[in-house]
C-alpha cells in the first residue's frame, strides 16, 4: 500500500518542508538553515541556498543587478547582506499556490448544508497577480527572501521594515480586489500580525491585540458563512481569529474570538475538510495533545494525545480512498506517520507506515535510528506524503491506483439526472447529479460573453452542477476500503472489501442481496451479467493497537501484522477462480468451480469481454524489495491484510525501486467467457484494463503507458499512449477518458483499415452467400441454384488501407495557463504593475480566453484545443460523458463535470461518435487555420468524405482528401490548381510543345505550368491510376495531356516518370504522343527511356535508331541480333570501334597495392601471351555470330548454348547466366510503378533451340541473349541516381577454337554506374561500360552459374583491367 516514490539523503535534519500543488516541487530547511528546491519526479536538485546567514552568489548578483541599473556608488548595505537568521518557514507562491488556496478553503467550506447559499459552487479564480513568476518565500528570524525562480532576481524585506520585530511564521492572504495586489502577513515576536503587500513591498496593516507572547502559526480559511478569516495560534496558548476580508482599509484590526487551545503554546494548526459538514480546524500543542474545533461554533470537538510521552510536530488533513476512516495524520520524532481515525468514532491512533523500512538499507546507519521532524501531504494528489527525517526526505506514495468507492449508475435514455451509488461509513448512499444551467448543453452553449469580452465558458467551473444525496436503506457489512462495480446491464451493483475479504452483490432495483460471500477480487463480463471472484479462506483477524500505544506496541503490531500477512499468503495460494452468473430472477448460479490451470496464486482479476487473470510469478527478490513487502503496509481498517488487497498487489511494493531493465514478468493470461479456456499467449499484468461496450477496442494501463487494441476482425494491437500513472479508463464510442493523478486525457482511437479487414469483409459476403443459396435449396430444392446469368455491372471500389490513429487530448489539469514571464519588470519597477491603466489588461485577458466572435455571433474558438480545465483534486472515478459532458466523481463524493463543448474537442468527439456530418457543422466554429488539424484527424477515422466539406483546407490536402474519397473530378481540380495548369494540353493534339514554344505570348504561363505540371507529376500519375481503376477515362485523358507537355520539354521529368508516361500512353492507344515522345526523347539524348517508349509502340526500326543515335551500341546490338536485323554486323564494328578505342586511352594508375599485387600474380601465369607483340582488335560478338575478321571457327561452341538454355527453361525464375559468365543478366523489364503486366507475359517469350527468341506482340523488347529468356524478376529502376536503369547485359561469347579449354567467356557488361546485382568482378570505364572478364580459375565450368555464386569470387571491383586483357581469346 506504501511505497518509496522519491528520496534525497542529507547530512542534515529537514525541519521545514512544503509541496508546491501542481509543480513537482519541493522546498525544504535544514536545522542548519539550508534552504533547497528538489524536483521529487526527475529527482534533480533545482535550487539551493544559504538563507540563514549570508548567501554570498545572491550579494553579488544584487550588485552586478544595481551596476546594470547605473548605480555606480552603493547606497548603504544591500538587504542581500543581512544575516538571514534562523529559517522559519519555507514556502511556494505564484497563481497556482493562489488559486489552489482559495480553492481548498472555499470547497471546505461548500460541504457544510447551510453553506449553500453563502458559497456558490461556480468559482471564479482569482485575477492573475504574480503571472509568469514562481516565488520561493523563505521566512527567517530577520527578513523575508522573496525569490523568483523564473527570473532568479530576489527580494529581501528586512525586520526593519516590518517595526523591526522578529518573523516566526507567515500565510498569503486570498484578495478579490486586485489593486493592492497578494499580501502576505507574517507573525511577529511581539504577538502582532503584520501584512505586507508585494507589489509596493510596504507594510499594509496590522492585527494587534490577539496574543501576548510570539505567534507561532498562521492559516487562512472560509467559513460556511463565506467569510475569510485568518486564525493564528501562539506560544500563549491561545487559538485567535481575525476578519480576513478585504472590506477594511489599512487600520489595526482586533481579533473577532480568542479561545484558549493547548498549554505551552499552540504548534501548529490545519484545516480539515469533512465530508458533508461545516470544515473543522486541527490544533496541535506543545502539551503533546491534538485538538479538533468545530468552525460554526467554535467549540472544541475532542481533544486526544496521538502518542503519549511525545508531542507532535506536524500534522496534516487527510482524504484517501485506501484509508476511508482515517482524516488526520500526525507525526512526532519517531519514525512512523501516525493516522488519527475519524474524530466523530473513536478516536483511534494507529501507525500507518514504518518508514525505516522504506529506506534501503544500507542508508540506515547502525547507530542512527531514523527520526521525523516535518511531515506535508500534498494538497491536490492525497496519494503523496513528503516526510522531512534526520537521514533525508522522502516522498512516500500510498496506493495512487486506489480510487474512491463509487459506481455510476446507467442513465434511463431521454433523462437528464444521472446517478451513481457510493458507500461511505456502513451506509449505501445514492448521489444524483446533472447540469443545473438552463442554456441546451447538447449544443455545447458556448458560454456567454460579458462586457469585458471576457468568455465565461474559460472559468475553471463553469457548468454549474446540481446533485443530492440520498440514503439507501439497505447496511453495508464494514467501514474499511471497498471497492464497487456494476454489472454490465446495469442492474446489479458487486461490492468488495479486499482487507476483510468480502464481497456482496446487490440487485439495483431494491438494494436487496442477491450473493455474497467471503472474495478478495472480483470482475465482471461486458457482455453478460455474470461475474468472476477470487473465493479465499478467511484470514485471521489483526489485532487493533490500544488508544495510546507507544513506538514499542507499533513495533509488535507490526510483528503481528507480519505474521498475519504471512497466513494470508498462504491462504491466497489455495484460493481458485470462480465465475458465476445472475439470472433474470436473482439468483445466482456457480458457472465454473474453477479457471484456469495453472497453480500459482492469483493476485488480480479483470473483467471486460475476456476474463484476465494475474498470477504472482516466482522470482528472486532483492533484499530492498523484500523488506519492502515484508513490511509493506500496515491494515487501515483493524484487521484483514491490505497488503493483498485488489489494487496493491505484492509485486507493487517495490515497482518504483525496479531498474528499467528488468522487464516486466509475462504473468496476465485471458481466458474466454464461454469455454473459460486461455486466450492467446500471456502478457504483462496490467493495472488496469478499459473494454469497449460494443467489444472493439480494449485498453490496459501500465504504470508508463496505456495500450490500445482493436478487437475486431481480430486481436490486434494498434499502439500505446504514453500516459503515465493513469489510475482508470473510461471508453465511449472511439474516445477513452482517462483519468491519472494530475491530469483527465482523452484518447480518439481509429483502427484503420488493414488487409485483414478487407479479407474478413469477403468471407462474411461469402458466408453470407452461401446461407442465401443454402436457404434458397431448401426451399426450393436444386432449381433454385440455376440462375440466368445477365450481364452484371461490377462498381469497381478502392479500398484504401489506412493505418490505426491515436490521438491524445489533455483535457484537464491542475495547473493554470502557462503565461509569459515579465522579464522586463524589475522589483525596481515593480509599482507599475499595481496603477496599470486598465485597457491592456482587458486585452490581456481577452489573449488568455483567446476566443473571439464571429459573424452571427458564433463564438469562433481562435485556439486548436481549449485551454486545460481545472481538474478536480484528488482521486477519481471516470463516470463517462453524459449530455455532452464529461463527469468525475472526487473522493468527498461530489460529481464534477468537464465541458467538451469548445470547437477543437467536440468536432472530435462527434467524429469518433460516428456523427461526421454534425462535426463538419460545428468546424465552422473553429478558425479555419485550423480545418487542416481537423480534417486529418477526419480522415484518419474514416471519414474523407465529410472532410472534404470543411472550408478551410489546404489544396495539398483536399487532393489527398478526394483521392482517398474517390471524387476524382475534385481531385483533378485540385492537381490543376497546385500545378497552375489550366491552360496548358488544351491544343490540337498534333501539336507538341515545341511548336507551342514559338507562341512567345504564351511563353512564360507554359513554363510555369510544365513547372508546376513537373513538381506534381507522382500526383497526375496517382489520378491517372485511380481514374483508370474506376473506369474515368476522361479525367485520366486530361491528366495525360498536362503530363505529355511535360515531358516533351528537355530534362523535366526524370527517367522513371518518363517511362511510367509512356506506358499511360500506351494504355490509352494515344500512339501519336508517344511516337513524338520518343522522337522528343531521342533529340534530348535519353536513350533508354526513348527506347522503352519505341517497345510499347512495337517499333524494331525506331528502338534501334533510339539506341544508336544516343550511343548506347551495346543494348543496339543485342536488340539487332535478336530480331535478326539486317544492320547487325555494322553495328558490332561500331560497338568494337569505340570498345577499342577505350581500352587505349584507359589510365592504368587507377590501382591501389593490393590490386596491383594481385595483378602481378594473375600476369605470371600467361607469359605466352603476353609475348605476343602486337595487341590484337578486340572483337566482342554475340553469341553464335560469325568473326568479324578471320575465318569461321566458331563450329566447335556452337553446341556449348544448348545446355545453359534447357536449364534455364527449367527454373525460369532463377536470374540466368551466359555460359561460364559470373555475371547476373536482370533483363529490360517494365518499370515498377507503371500499371502494366508483369514481365512474365509481356516479355518473357519462349526461345526456340537456335536461339533466336520468336516476336511475339510484347510490350517489351524481346530480350536478345542466346536462348534465355528474358526472366520474370523485373529490376528496380535505379532510375533516381542518375544512372541508366535498365541494364542489359550484353554478354557476346567469343567461339573458342580450343575446344578441350575450359572456354573463358568475355562478357562486357553494361551496366548502371551503382552496379546493381551484376557482376562483382567489373571494373568501371570511363563511359559507364564495364568489362569483366572471369578468368579461368573462375569459371572452370561452362553452363550456368546461379547469381548466389557470383559474390564468392576472389577478384573484387577493383581488379586491373590490363591483366585481364591477356585472356582474351582472339582467333
Amino acid at each position: 500500500m506504501l511505497r518509496l516514490r522519491a528520496f534525497r539523503p542529507t547530512n542534515d535534519k529537514i525541519v521545514k518542508i512544503q509541496f508546491h500543488p501542481t509543480h513537482p516541487w519541493l522546498v525544504t530547511a535544514d536545522a542548519s538553515d539550508h534552504v533547497s528546491v528538489w524536483n521529487w519526479e526527475h529527482r534533480q536538485v533545482i535550487y539551493e541556498l544559504k538563507a540563514g546567514g549570508v548567501d554570498e552568489r545572491r550579494l553579488v548578483g544584487a550588485k552586478l543587478e544595481k551596476l546594470a541599473e547605473g548605480e555606480s556608488e552603493l547606497r548603504g548595505k544591500p538587504t542581500e547582506a543581512i544575516r538571514g537568521g534562523s529559517v522559519k518557514q519555507v514556502s511556494f507562491y505564484d497563481d497556482d499556490v493562489r488559486y489552489w488556496q482559495l480553492w481548498r478553503n472555499r470547497s471546505a467550506a461548500a460541504e457544510a448544508p447551510p453553506a449553500v447559499n453563502n458559497v456558490t459552487s461556480a468559482f471564479s479564480s482569482p485575477a492573475p497577480s504574480t503571472k509568469g513568476r514562481h516565488f520561493l518565500v523563505i521566512c527567517c528570524e530577520n527578513k523575508a527572501i522573496f525569490l523568483d525562480l523564473v527570473t532568479m532576481r530576489g527580494r529581501d524585506v528586512p525586520k526593519q521594515d516590518l517595526d523591526n520585530r522578529s518573523l516566526l511564521c507567515m500565510e498569503f492572504l486570498c484578495r478579490s480586489a486586485t489593486s493592492d495586489g497578494p499580501l502576505v502577513a507574517f507573525g511577529g515576536s511581539d504577538g502582532v500580525i503584520r501584512v505586507l503587500s508585494m507589489i509596493t513591498w510596504k507594510l499594509a496593516r496590522r492585527y494587534t491585540g490577539g496574543h501576548k507572547g510570539s505567534i507561532s502559526c498562521l492559516m487562512t480559511f472560509m467559513a460556511s458563512t463565506g467569510e475569510a478569516l485568518l486564525v493564528s495560534g501562539g506560544s500563549d496558548g491561545l487559538l485567535v481569529l481575525w476578519s480576513a476580508d478585504h472590506g477594511q482599509d489599512s487600520r489595526e484590526l482586533v481579533p473577532k474570538l480568542s479561545l484558549k487551545a493547548h498549554d505551552g503554546g499552540v504548534v501548529a494548526v490545519e484545516l480539515s475538510r469533512v465530508v458533508g459538514t461545516a470544515p473543522q480546524l486541527i490544533t496541535i500543542g506543545a502539551d503533546k495533545t491534538l485538538a479538533i474545533w468545530d468552525t460554526i461554533s467554535f467549540k472544541e470537538l475532542r481533544k486526544i494525545k496521538p502518542v503519549s510521552k511525545l508531542a507532535c510536530h506536524s500534522v496534516a488533513s487527510w482524504c484517501h480512498p485506501r484509508a476511508p476512516n482515517l482524516d488526520i495524520l500526525t507525526c512526532v520524532k519517531d519514525s512512523h506517520i501516525w493516522a488519527i481515525e475519524h474524530p466523530t468514532y473513536s478516536a483511534l491512533t494507529r501507525p500507518l507506515c514504518e518508514l525505516s523500512s522504506l529506506v534501503p538499507p544500507q542508508l540506515l546507519a547502525s547507530h542512527k535510528k531514523l527520526r521525523v521532524y516535518s511531515m506535508v501531504a500534498h494538497s491536490l494528489q492525497p496519494h503523496l506524503v513528503a516526510t522531512g527525517t534526520n537521514i533525508g526526505i522522502l516522498v512516500c506514495e500510498f496506493d495512487g491506483k486506489s480510487l474512491p468507492p463509487v459506481a455510476p449508475l446507467p442513465t434511463p435514455p431521454g433523462s437528464r439526472e444521472h446517478a451513481a451509488v457510493y458507500v461511505v461509513e456502513r451506509e449505501l448512499k445514492l448521489l444524483q447529479f446533472q447540469l443545473s444551467n438552463t442554456a441546451n448543453p447538447v449544443l455545447g452553449s458556448n458560454g456567454s460573453l460579458n462586457d469585458a469580452g471576457r468568455f465565461r465558458g474559460d472559468t475553471s467551473e463553469q457548468l454549474n452542477v446540481k446533485q443530492i444525496k440520498k440514503h439507501i436503506s439497505t447496511p453495508v457489512p464494514h467501514e474499511s476500503y471497498s471497492v464497487l462495480s456494476m454489472s454490465s446491464s446495469g442492474k446489479f451493483l458487486a461490492i468488495v472489501w479486499p482487507d476483510i475479504p468480502y464481497f456482496s452483490v446487490y440487485k439495483v432495483s431494491d438494494w436487496s442481496i442477491v450473493d455474497s460471500g467471503s472474495a478478495r477480487l472480483l470482475a465482471w463480463d461486458t457482455c453478460r451479467d455474470r461475474f468472476a471472484l477470487l473465493e479465499s479462506a478467511l484470514t485471521p483477524r489483526m489485532p487493533i493497537i490500544p488508544k495510546g500505544s507507544s513506538s514499542r506496541r507499533a513495533k509488535e503490531a507490526a510483528a503481528a501484522a507480519a505474521q498475519a500477512a504471512a497466513a494470508a499468503a498462504s491462504a491466497a495460494s489455495s484460493a481458485s477462480v470462480q465465475v458465476r452468473i445472475l439470472l433474470d430472477d436473482g439468483t445466482s448460479n456457480i458457472l465454473m468451480r474453477s479457471v484456469g490451470s495453472r497453480n500459482e496464486p492469483v493476485i488480480g482479476l479483470h473483467g471486460g469481454a475476456l476474463l484476465g487473470v494475474a498470477y504472482r510469478t516466482s522470482r528472486r527478490i532483492n533484499p530492498v524489495a523484500a523488506t519492502a513487502i515484508s513490511t509493506q503496509s500496515m491494515p487501515l481498517s483493524g484487521f484483514g491484510n491490505s497488503s493483498l488487497s485488489s489494487f496493491s498487489s505484492m509485486d507493487d511494493g517495490f515497482s518504483s525501486q525496479k531498474s528499467s531493465a528488468e522487464v516486466a514478468p509475462q504473468n496476465f493470461q485471458l481466458y474466454s467467457w464461454e469455454t473459460f479456456q486461455p486466450v492467446g499467449g500471456l502478457l504483462p499484468q496490467p493495472e488496469w484494463t478499459a473494454w469497449d461496450q460494443t467489444v472493439e477496442y480494449c485498453a490496459f494501463g501500465y504504470q508508463q503507458y496505456i495500450v490500445i487494441s482493436s478487437l475486431r476482425p481480430q486481436f490486434w494491437y494498434l499502439g500505446d499512449v504514453a500516459i503515465p500513472y493513469a489510475t482508470g479508463g473510461v471508453w465511449h464510442r472511439r474516445q477513452l477518458f482517462v483519468a491519472t493523478p494530475t491530469t483527465i486525457e482523452c484518447v480518439f482511437v481509429d483502427a484503420g483499415i488493414a488487409p485483414i479487414d478487407i479479407e474478413t469483409k469477403k468471407r462474411k459476403e461469402e458466408m453470407k452467400l452461401k446461407e442465401a443459396q443454402a436457404r434458397a435449396v431448401a426451399e426450393h430444392g436444386e432449381l433454385a441454384l440455376i440462375a440466368v446469368d445477365a450481364q452484371q455491372t461490377t462498381s469497381q471500389e478502392r479500398i484504401l488501407l489506412r493505418p490505426p490513429m491515436l490521438q491524445v487530448v489533455r483535457l484537464a489539469s491542475f495547473q493554470h495557463a502557462p503565461s509569459i514571464p515579465p522579464f522586463l519588470s524589475l522589483p525596481k519597477q515593480s509599482k507599475v504593475d499595481g496603477d496599470d491603466s486598465s485597457i491592456p489588461k482587458e486585452i490581456e485577458e481577452r489573449k488568455v480566453n483567446e476566443v473571439a466572435v464571429g459573424g452571427g455571433g458564433v463564438a469562433v474558438a481562435v485556439t486548436r484545443f481549449p485551454a486545460e480545465q481545472k481538474r478536480p483534486v484528488g482521486p477519481l472515478v471516470v463516470a463517462g460523458v453524459k449530455d455532452g459532458v464529461l463527469w468525475l466523481i472526487d473522493r468527498y463524493m461530489c460529481a464534477h463535470a468537464i465541458s467538451l463543448s469548445h470547437p477543437g474537442i467536440r468536432c472530435r468527439c462527434l467524429a469518433a461518435y460516428g456523427d461526421a456530418v454534425s462535426a463538419v457543422k460545428w468546424a465552422s466554429r473553429l478558425g479555419r487555420e485550423h480545418h487542416d488539424d481537423l480534417a486529418q484527424f477526419m480522415l484518419g477515422m474514416g471519414y474523407a468524405n465529410e472532410a472534404l466539406h470543411l472550408p478551410g483546407i489546404s489544396k495539398r490536402l483536399e487532393f489527398d482528401l478526394a483521392m482517398q474519397s474517390n471524387d476524382l473530378k475534385r481531385a483533378y481540380q485540385c492537381l490543376l490548381t497546385m500545378s497552375n495548369s489550366r491552360d496548358i494540353g488544351q491544343e490540337a493534339l498534333g501539336l507538341d510543345l515545341n511548336d507551342i514554344m514559338n507562341l512567345s505570348s504564351k511563353k512564360e504561363n507554359i513554363v510555369d505550368a510544365v513547372q508546376g505540371v513537373v513538381k506534381f507529376a507522382k500526383e497526375f500519375m496517382d489520378l491517372i491510376d485511380a481514374a483508370d481503376a474506376t473506369g474515368q477515362a476522361d479525367i485520366a485523358r486530361e491528366a495525360i495531356k498536362r503530363l505529355a507537355a511535360a515531358g516533351s520539354v528537355k530534362g523535366a521529368l526524370r527517367g522513371h516518370e518518363l517511362r511510367g508516361l509512356a506506358l499511360r500512353f500506351a494504355n490509352h492507344g494515344e500512339l501519336t504522343r508517344l511516337s513524338n515522345m520518343v522522337n522528343n526523347l531521342i533529340s534530348v539524348g535519353s536513350g533508354r527511356e526513348a527506347a522503352f517508349a519505341a517497345a510499347l509502340l512495337g517499333d524494331n526500326a525506331l528502338m534501334e535508331k533510339a539506341w544508336q543515335e544516343t550511343g548506347m551500341l551495346a543494348e543496339a546490338v543485342l536488340h539487332a541480333h535478336a530480331h535478326g536485323r539486317p544492320s547487325l554486323r555494322n553495328l558490332v564494328q561500331a560497338w568494337n570501334k569505340i570498345l577499342q578505342k577505350e581500352m587505349e586511352h584507359t589510365p592504368s594508375t587507377k590501382m591501389d597495392a593490393a590490386a596491383a599485387f594481385l595483378a602481378s600474380l594473375e600476369e605470371s601465369k600467361l607469359t605466352s601471351l603476353q609475348d605476343a607483340a602486337k595487341k590484337p582488335p578486340i572483337e566482342i560478338l554475340p553469341p553464335g555470330m560469325a568473326s568479324l575478321y578471320g575465318p569461321n571457327p566458331g563450329q566447335s561452341n556452337q553446341k556449348k548454348p544448348g545446355p545453359a538454355m534447357q536449364n534455364s527453361q527449367q527454373q525460369p525464375g532463377k536470374q540466368l547466366l551466359l555460359e561460364g559468365s559470373t555475371t547476373t543478366l536482370p533483363n529490360a523489364s517494365t518499370p515498377p510503378e507503371s500499371g502494366a503486366a508483369p514481365t512474365a507475359e509481356s516479355g518473357a517469350t519462349p526461345t526456340t533451340e537456335s536461339g533466336a527468341p520468336q516476336n511475339s506482340e510484347s510490350r517489351t523488347p524481346p530480350t536478345p541473349e542466346s536462348g534465355a529468356p528474358p526472366t520474370s524478376e523485373p529490376v528496380a529502376s535505379t532510375q533516381d541516381s542518375g544512372a541508366p536503369a535498365q541494364s542489359e547485359p550484353d554478354a557476346s561469347v567469343t567461339p573458342v577454337p580450343e575446344s578441350s579449354s575450359p572456354a573463358p567467356a568475355d562478357v562486357s557488361d553494361k551496366t548502371s554506374e551503382n552496379q546493381n546485382q551484376t557482376s562483382p568482378p567489373s571494373v568501371s570505364e570511363p563511359n559507364g561500360t564495364e568489362e569483366s572478364v572471369p578468368s579461368a580459375s573462375q569459371s572452370p565450368l561452362p553452363g550456368p552459374t546461379t547469381a548466389h555464386d557470383a559474390p564468392k569470387q576472389p577478384d573484387n571491383q577493383a581488379t586491373a583491367v590490363r591483366p585481364e586483357l591477356s585472356l582474351i581469346d582472339f582467333s
